[in-house]
């Protein structure tokens, strides 16, 4: 099992990181079925693609990593461009999900879990191209894009040697590369694990996908883990609730539900389910300043995506800020298990929930960012 940190952190020093602070004060945005499947995915998705020059990096990228591989990992590595592949992904750990009969739940009628390469199969040099690889597709920010990757790898390690055992460990993550890596055609970057998904859809070179994505982490409060800062999250739970307390009475009460929230709503296997009415305090009410703190908010999660699609998608969520809704549950603080904050516009949906802990004691958070029009890259079942 890989235990290393190979990439050293510092190198996000000069990537144009910048604290939270800085950015709730300014908020300045950087700113078969299946061939008819992928026919809608080319179609519907092209309103956030972004044809960066980075596309072909990806490819390469991509193509140097498989190239390190032996044949039997190459075949575990290539899978089809499937909705069903492309929906196989989960929060929890691989080892649950086999136990439960596979699928993103656990409750689909088979019993292989998570499709793609695991590594626990890569040696140190197989590591190193996969680690260039997500670090080419990931965003540069510190706390975001890949060195959130690395941070969500030493939780797991810290999770398997706090009582969590080899269930956890960042030897239980999985690759897979659903269709041919090309700049024609269009074809997914899949990669996750416990409390971690990516989902990088690529049209003709250009990224028309960037969700589902789901982070989560155990534990919340920061830890050392093999010299890593272990605290990716709290940078958002931080946005959450400066968004929240900035709210008056009244905008408050709009924006409180009537229902509370154990888990988030859009989890693994509940795809294209958004609800057709939205709740909350919508963005015109808001003022220019709450509006800023709404997107730096939203630029948490956006910011996991390699600089200039991030930058890209995010001018798309701030035009549609007036017309976007916040809407939570439980404290303002988001930090108790029960606390629940959605973020409903035309085209984003994000959603942050405290959970019980599982294998340490204290609440943590799941979330999920998706896109009413391109999760998958617009491809549906």
């Amino acid at each position: 099992m890989h235990t290393k940190n190979l990439r050293p952190r510092a190198w996000l020093a000069g990537a144009g990181a910048l604290a939270l602070t800085t950015a709730l004060a300014s908020c300045t945005s950087t700113a078969t079925t299946e061939e008819t499947a992928t026919a809608t995915a080319t179609a519907t998705a092209t309103s956030t693609a972004s044809a960066s020059s980075s596309s072909g990096d990806v490819v390469a990228l991509a193509e140097a990593f498989a190239a390190t591989l032996s044949d039997d990992q190459k075949s575990s590595l290539s899978q089809d461009y499937t909705f069903a592949n492309a929906a196989d992904w989960s929060n929890f750990p691989n080892a649950l999900l086999t136990g439960m009969g596979g699928g993103p739940g656990g409750d689909s009628s088979t019993s292989g879990g998570r499709v793609g390469l695991q590594t626990d199969s890569l040696s140190d040099d197989q590591w190193s191209a996969l680690e260039d690889l997500l670090a080419g597709v990931t965003g540069t920010a510190a706390n975001e894009g890949f060195d959130e990757i690395l941070q969500h790898w030493a939780a797991d390690d810290y999770l398997e040697a706090n009582g969590g055992g080899s269930d956890y460990g960042r030897g239980n993550f999985f690759i897979a590369y659903l269709g041919t890596p090309s700049d024609s055609g269009t074809w997914e970057l899949q990669f996750g694990g416990h409390h971690l998904a990516v989902a990088n859809t690529y049209t003709d070179g250009a990224l028309v996908g960037a969700t589902p994505s789901f982070r989560g982490i155990e534990p919340m409060s920061t830890v050392e883990q093999d010299g890593v800062t272990v605290q990716p999250e709290q940078q958002e739970q931080a946005a959450f609730a400066a968004l929240l307390t900035s709210l008056d009475a009244t905008q408050l009460a709009s924006a409180e539900l009537s229902t509370s929230y154990n888990d988030i709503l859009l989890g693994p296997g509940e795809d294209w389910a958004f609800p057709t009415t939205s709740e909350g305090v919508e963005g015109s009410d808001l003022t220019d300043d709450q509006q800023a703190l709404l997107l730096a908010a939203i630029n948490t999660y956006v910011d996991d995506i390699d600089d200039a699609d991030a930058a890209t998608i995010l001018a798309q969520y701030e035009s549609e800020l007036d017309d976007t809704y916040v809407a939570y549950s439980g404290t303002t603080a988001m930090s108790e298990t029960g606390d629940y904050i959605r973020i409903d516009g035309p085209s984003v949906w994000i959603e942050f929930s405290m959970q019980n802990g599982v294998v340490l004691s204290g609440a943590h958070p799941h979330a999920v960012w998706r896109d009413k029009n391109t999760d998958y890259g617009g491809l549906t079942g």
